[in-house]
């Protein structure tokens, strides 16, 4: 359900694999990790929610939240498709690429009947996150999309992907791929329903040595 390893990590973070992980931690994060250009932005303070169960709201990526979705991947993923902290926050910072944040929203409204904003209190809690990006050919690629299975069958899956989706044909893309391992049968359900085609298959694509679909959607 997501790219291999990223193949030169230190053009990409500026940073090298043996450089110390204070270090790593403080210069990955200098610049900013939106979409440039991008046209709209996630509705922040919008409920969604799924037959009446997890209520959430999703949100551009923050510095403070790498730590988290570094433990949400490693959950997410086998060894050998899950990926390093220096390859997580590669991928996070490629030129064009951006990432979204699906977060729960507290059962709690003033006395006026608003909601109260997300960010707010302590009981907001990380339900998934997707990273995507926008290549120089104008084709969305879909880098990762990491839901933990306490999270699942509330829709936040499907809400990442389609705001990614949004954000891609917004940018100018004609159609967005991405590569799941052929071994994973709940990803590949959940992308055919979805609309996206198996387009080729890439041998020994991940670093345990399983093959990966390559998978396609027009926008």
């Amino acid at each position: 359900m997501r790219s291999k390893r990223p193949t030169n990590l230190s053009d990409a973070n500026g940073t090298s694999e043996g450089a110390g992980r204070q270090q790593f931690q403080w210069t990955i994060f200098e610049e900013n990790l939106t979409l440039s250009g991008s046209v709209g932005r996630p509705d922040y303070l919008k409920r969604h929610s799924y037959n009446n169960g997890v209520e959430f709201a999703l949100r551009e990526f923050r510095r403070e939240d790498f730590e988290s979705l570094w433990h949400i991947d490693q959950e997410c993923f086998a060894p050998g498709i899950a990926y390093s902290r220096l390859e997580l926050a590669a991928y996070i910072r490629l030129r064009g690429a951006f990432t979204l944040i699906a977060e729960s929203i507290p059962d709690r409204r003033e006395k006026t009947g608003t909601m109260v904003a997300p960010g707010e209190g302590s009981s907001l809690e990380l339900l998934g996150f997707i990273v995507a990006q926008v290549t120089r050919r104008k084709v969305g690629h879909i880098l990762t999309i990491d839901v933990p299975l306490a999270s699942r069958r509330f829709g936040v899956g499907s809400k990442l992907l389609a705001t990614a989706e949004e954000r891609l044909r917004l940018a100018a893309c004609r159609s967005v791929e991405l590569e799941t391992a052929v071994d994973n049968a709940g990803a590949l359900a959940f992308y055919k329903r979805h609309g996206y085609s198996v387009v080729k298959t890439i041998p020994r694509y991940y670093t345990n040595g399983v093959d990966a679909f390559v998978l396609e959607k027009e926008l």
